[in-house]
């Protein structure tokens, strides 16, 4: 499977160029040799190859038909890819990994799997009937050149989950969950129904909802009224199956270039559309450490597995009455779960599923189970214990470096500036475009207040100023910030013009809108905007 020297496994990890060859190379010196020892690829995940470290971030997308999947990957490139088809009826019938390339068109999925650049060869254990399903559509696209996009069959409802793919589904989408950065589970508004197959999918990636984001989608054909009721059904059903007392980000909108039906909800749906793309956009930033921590999810797992095969191997009789033992070393299963936790303080957390478990050794035999071999745990715990410690700060070099890496193009483009960038000219933005000073329209208002309070030479104290300004009942955090931006000068005391610039600022928070962190040039005072130049 992999070729490495003896040379290689001896460099040290400060060595490392970049993250990417430091995970690398721990993988398959440290982590792959106890995986390989205890079978651990029969039972859990397949090796991990080079493509499963240098590819670039990937979003999953998963729903029922009809959700708004393929058209949500429409709308954040903003093109059509190959494959594409959209309707109101199930008509994404394959998994389609929307990627990067010069040339537009489709890779088949028996080709895709023998290609070494692409981090899908261990897709060919799910056969034929999956490759058939399977395609890869590429395109010159630049948010494609940050992302990759992961699109599904619309999951079915009633009769019709009843027939068989002719592959397992669920575990193909927990393969795929394992090695993505994102999972995007999509809902229809109008369909809030949880089939038995969605149900057994949503259950199938609970080791992962770290990367799980939900999506309300097609939320502008409601009303408020009925969203709210949408919302909560949507939250209590989700509580149902994924049972955890933290609950999933939602995110309500209307993921398409389409006007909305009903627009009471705009705001809402900029926002949260606005919250969504940046989770997106972050992902470039964040890949390094998502793969690092997949790894580290993957060798408290292995080193799980090496305990409970090497216990079997231990429990098993030298000569006569192996099946019977075997068959009740797989009924006690949850016995030998019990005491390696308490021998070896691991958390019952990171055991694996135990039915699925005890399926799966039933097909195996036990005779030919390793014993414990310490090294290969010693070198893992070396990997967990020093060896991440290390790349953790070559992690944070890497982000220091990039520190602009996001996914760019597309819809991501139309929302970034000008004004129709979310919060444009709203709240300490309002008036940016206009010639006078915004301030100026309500200043009359506040110069009244502003001479009650008995100015010196045209200005008043902080303490002066302070009596009136708590009126406003904002806390004390908030009236030193809004007193910092204020106070232009910067001499203690606040004019006539500061003065109505502090009440502004006051009316911006009251109004529920964050305060800069710098004064925005439109909010300077007219007579101070010389000594800022």
């Amino acid at each position: 499977m992999f070729s490495w020297s003896k040379r290689e496994g001896k460099k040290d990890p400060d060595l490392f160029q970049n993250v990417s060859e430091g995970l690398k190379r721990l993988y398959r010196t440290k982590l792959f040799p106890l995986e390989d020892s205890y079978h651990f690829h029969d039972f859990h995940s397949p090796a991990l190859e080079d493509a499963d470290f240098d590819n670039k971030p990937m979003v999953l997308l998963v729903g029922q038909y009809s959700t708004g999947k393929t058209t949500f990957i429409r709308h954040l490139m903003e093109q059509d890819f190959p494959g594409m088809r959209i309707g109101p009826e199930p008509t994404t019938d394959s998994f389609i990994a929307v990627m990067h390339g010069e040339q537009e068109g489709m890779i088949p999925g028996n080709a895709l799997v023998v290609d070494p650049k692409k981090p899908f060869r261990k897709l060919n254990a799910f056969g034929n009937a999956f490759l058939n399903r399977f395609m890869c559509a590429q395109l010159n696209n630049p948010v494609l050149e940050s992302i990759s996009i992961i699109d599904t069959p619309g999951i079915l409802s009633g009769e019709k989950q009843r027939i068989s793919r002719g592959y397992d589904f669920a575990a193909v989408l927990e393969w795929f969950a394992e090695r993505v950065d994102r999972i995007i589970l999509l809902f229809d508004a109008h369909k809030l129904d949880i089939s038995d197959e969605f149900s057994d999918v949503i259950k199938a990636l609970k080791n992962h909802e770290d990367k799980m984001r939900v999506v309300l989608n097609k939320a502008d054909q409601i009303s408020t009224q009925q969203l709210m009721r949408v919302y909560g059904a949507l939250m209590w059903s989700l509580g149902k199956i994924i049972n955890t007392p933290e609950v999933v980000r939602v995110y309500i909108g209307s993921f398409w270039a389409q006007p909305l039906l009903i627009a009471d909800n705009r705001k809402l749906f900029e926002a949260e559309e606005k919250d969504l793309f940046s989770d997106i956009q972050s992902l470039p930033r964040n890949a390094a450490l998502r793969k690092l921590n997949d790894l580290i999810k993957r060798a408290r797992l292995a080193k799980v597995h090496a305990y409970i095969i090497s216990s079997l191997k231990k429990e098993m009789p030298s000569v006569f009455g192996k099946d019977t033992k075997k068959k009740e070393l797989i009924a006690n299963l949850g016995a030998i779960y019990e005491k390696i936790q308490k021998e070896h303080n691991i958390s019952p957390g990171d055991f694996p599923n135990l039915k699925k478990m005890q399926e799966l050794l039933a097909g195996h035999d036990f005779t030919k189970f390793p014993a414990m071999k310490p090294k290969l745990m010693e070198s893992v715990e070396d990997m967990l214990g020093n060896d991440i410690a290390k790349l953790m700060t070559l992690v944070r070099k890497e982000e220091a470096a990039m520190p602009s890496q996001s996914v760019k193009g597309g819809a991501f483009e139309g929302t970034m500036s000008g004004p129709f960038g979310h919060g444009y000219g709203e709240g300490a933005g309002e008036g940016i475009d206009e010639l006078e000073w915004i301030v100026g329209r309500d200043k009359p208002s506040y110069d009244e207040i502003f001479y009650t309070l008995s100015p010196i030479n045209g200005k008043v104290s902080g303490a002066t100023a302070k009596k009136e300004l708590v009126k406003s009942k904002l806390p004390n955090t908030v009236l030193g910030k809004i007193w910092t931006l204020a106070d232009v000068d910067k001499d203690g005391y606040l004019d006539d013009e500061e003065f109505a610039l502090a009440n502004h600022l006051i009316k911006v928070k009251l109004e529920g809108h964050e305060l800069p962190a710098k004064l925005p040039a439109h909010l300077v005072p007219p007579s101070k905007r010389a000594e800022q130049n």
